[in-house]
This record gives structure tokens, C-alpha cells and sequence, in this order.
């Protein structure tokens, strides 16, 4: 008879309250972009796009069977993703800060630990987390992994949509009706080239689960 082997124990589920969307809040992740007057002048209350790495695509993206639950999150390191439900109904999206490491600051610590793969320092704490992992992603990039306690969950509706910075964490459009269509704004290879996930539930032993209050 083989070996037995212990399964491994099941996720913890934590319970994340959603918060509700105001630029302030949503500020270390990204821009709040609401309507303004036809006649308005640019200002900085408009969505400040980067979109110079690849050729913008601005398309409908129809999603299908996303419940308030997640295991992962992901980041695109070369665009200000900006996302918004077409309908202006209610739908969910866990954030937490972009944690995209430079190329010099990656290099700098993966020397001083003395490794190029899967090791190293980041970018602005270099002397303060010398002995946190840096990961490198298969886009090419280095990052510091998410903690579960890095993780905010926003409730997004109306005729509103959302900026997120370059390389901030997201899980979702997540929603409770069994489809919603949304306004997506990327990079043509975005899907294929740009996307690193977390998985908080292999490398952490946790999900998450969204409650709302309202």
C-alpha cells in the first residue's frame, strides 16, 4: 500500500465589508471618473490614462456567473486599466496598492541577495524589508506579493467607472446578477502578455467573501 498523506486543510474564508466608492478612498488605487458638464475643459478629475506601452483597447467585456467570492488577484503592470459597468448597476471590485518593483530597485536587491530569480528587495524599502521575497512575473517584471491584509473591496454603481494605477491588484468585476457587461479600456496584448496573479488561496491558505451592509 502506497503512503497515506494528509489533504491539505481547506481555505480560511475572510469576510471583507465593502466600502463605499469615493475618489478619496478609492485614491492609493486608482481614480473615481464621474460625469461632468459637455462643455468642461481636461482637468485632473479626468481619468489620467497611461496607455503609451501598446495599442489601447477599448471594448464591452461580458462576464457571466461572478459571485462575491475570490481566491486570487491579478495586476497588469503596463496600463491604467479603467473599468465600469455599462448598466450603472451595482457590481464589486477587491483592490489592493500596486506593488511593482523598478528595474533598477529589482536589480539593486536581487544582487544583495545574491540570487536573480525569485528574490530581492522593494523598490522604495530596499533597507527596510531586506529579507522580503520579490517575484518575478512570467511578463518580466518583479513584484511584492499581496498580503491578505492588503485587501479592500468597493461597492461600485451608477454612472461612475474606475482608473486603476499601473500594476494595482484586483479581483473582480464581481456581481450578484448572473451577467453584467462593462466598459473596458487596456492594451490590445493585455490578456495574453500583461497578467500576473496571486493566489491567496495556494500561497496564503485563505479567500475572501464580500458582505455588503446596504
Amino acid at each position: 500500500m502506497g503512503e497515506l498523506v494528509n489533504p491539505s486543510p481547506p481555505p480560511r474564508v475572510l469576510t471583507l465589508i465593502a466600502q463605499e466608492l469615493t475618489p478619496e478612498a478609492f485614491l492609493p488605487y486608482g481614480q473615481v471618473v464621474r460625469p461632468v458638464a459637455d462643455n468642461a475643459n481636461y482637468g485632473p478629475d479626468d481619468a489620467q490614462l497611461d496607455l503609451s506601452r501598446g495599442v489601447p483597447r477599448f471594448y464591452i467585456m461580458r462576464l457571466e456567473g461572478r459571485s462575491l467570492k475570490f481566491g486570487s488577484i491579478t495586476h497588469h503592470a503596463n496600463v491604467t486599466q479603467c473599468l465600469g459597468a455599462v448598466s450603472g448597476a451595482c457590481w464589486y471590485l477587491g483592490v489592493a496598492r500596486a506593488s511593482v518593483v523598478s528595474d533598477e530597485a529589482a536589480v539593486k536587491g536581487l544582487e544583495e541577495i545574491g540570487t536573480t530569480d525569485n528574490a530581492g528587495l522593494p523598490s522604495s524599502e530596499v533597507d527596510e524589508k531586506v529579507q522580503k521575497k520579490l517575484t518575478k512575473s512570467r511578463a518580466g517584471h518583479c513584484y511584492v506579493p499581496p498580503s491578505p491584509d492588503d485587501v479592500t473591496v468597493f461597492r461600485i454603481d451608477g454612472p461612475q467607472f474606475v482608473k486603476l494605477h499601473r500594476g494595482t491588484w484586483h479581483a473582480g468585476p464581481l456581481f450578484t446578477v448572473p451577467m453584467m457587461d462593462f466598459y473596458n479600456l487596456e492594451l490590445s496584448n493585455t490578456q495574453p502578455a500583461d497578467e500576473t496573479t496571486h493566489s491567496f488561496k495556494s500561497i496564503n491558505g485563505v479567500t475572501f467573501e464580500i458582505h455588503d451592509h446596504l
